[in-house]
């Protein structure tokens, strides 16, 4: 198994990571272009040119895709990847004008710190200018800076999120996936089952493990609608149509089920973007391609958990699922 979404030619990540308080942006570049869907699963997303993407519509191919903290006030830092690529001549040619398509989506990472602190153009353009073909850095960076998971029973029994990426290649063809996790719910190894991260018992040594607190009956704390959210993106170099890639991203969301419990909540605004390089000039066909995309997803998301770090603001602490290990 290979590192990281970077892995798929045509892909480059950066971050930008607000030294101000916890809060950032990633982009995942595509120069050459790629063919691009997406599913929208939670029930409060913050998203930007999705409806673009639906396989009826016109527009096949994005240039870049943008996942911010920020709630939806992290959308601005979209025009600074536009921005960013039109500078590098990259971009939709629409008659006398060239137009980069950035779709976006965003989490909400407001709690930690100066809630006015938030991604804006000039984070968006900077997380740009750091984008490489190499492994991105994971955990407390980038769209996962700020983020955290476990909040069913409270914010002050969560943990600290983050962003991971993950990578699978089978016959010459890679399916690469970067996770943002900032989820309501627990994160779960899928491959035994235990709870990693999530809400804490009340005196906030230990894993409580929501899916079994909430079938015994334990009342779950009133929660704001898209105060949580996990957004990520899936990429392949295989050879999609837009048909293919919305349902590759369909898939995708099968991983995160796999590794957040519970998931695609009301208080979630989960989001996952697809993208075809076509670079291999090949593919599998879509029951692998799916079935990679879905652990890619799962092993991004363990990845993120297992790459933050504690984070303390003011009164607030957030462990990282290796201070309770």
């Amino acid at each position: 198994m290979s590192s990281s979404i970077t892995d798929v030619g045509g892909i480059e990540v950066g971050h930008f990571t607000d030294p101000r308080r916890p809060t950032g942006c990633t982009v995942i570049l595509a120069r050459g272009s790629a063919i691009a869907g997406v599913d929208v699963r939670g029930a409060a997303p913050g998203t930007r040119e999705t409806d673009l993407l639906h396989p009826s519509n016109v527009v096949e191919r994005v240039h870049g895709v943008l996942l911010s903290g920020g709630s939806a006030w992290g959308l601005d830092a979209a025009g600074g990847v536009m921005r960013w690529l039109d500078e590098q001549g990259v971009g939709m040619t629409v008659g006398p004008a060239r137009v980069p398509i950035v779709p976006a989506a965003v989490l909400f990472d407001l709690p930690l710190g100066d809630a006015r602190i938030r991604p804006d153009a000039a984070a968006g353009y900077a997380a740009c200018q750091a984008a490489a073909r190499t492994a991105p850095a994971e955990g407390n960076v980038g769209a996962g800076a700020g983020a955290a998971v476990g909040k069913v029973f409270g914010f002050h029994r969560a943990m600290k999120g983050g962003i991971g990426s993950a990578s699978l290649t089978i016959g010459g063809v890679t399916v690469g996936a970067i996770v943002a996790c900032n989820a309501l719910g627990d994160v779960i190894d899928p491959d035994s089952g235990a709870v990693i991260a999530g809400a804490r018992t009340e005196d906030g040594e230990r894993l409580l493990d929501t899916r079994r607190a909430l079938l015994a009956g334990k009342t779950p704390q009133p929660m704001l609608a898209g105060a949580n959210t996990t957004i990520g993106v899936i990429a392949t170099d295989a050879v999609l149509t837009k048909v293919q890639a919305g349902r590759l991203a369909t898939m995708g969301h099968d991983g995160l089920a796999r590794a957040i419990n519970p998931v695609h909540t009301l208080s979630d605004g989960d989001v996952l973007f697809a993208l075809g390089t076509g670079e291999s000039g090949k593919t599998l066909g879509m029951m692998t391609l799916g079935t990679m995309a879905a652990e890619v997803c799962a092993l991004a998301v363990v990845r993120a958990i297992r790459a933050a770090h504690s984070v303390s603001v003011g009164a607030l602490h957030l462990p990282a699922a290796a201070d309770l290990a």
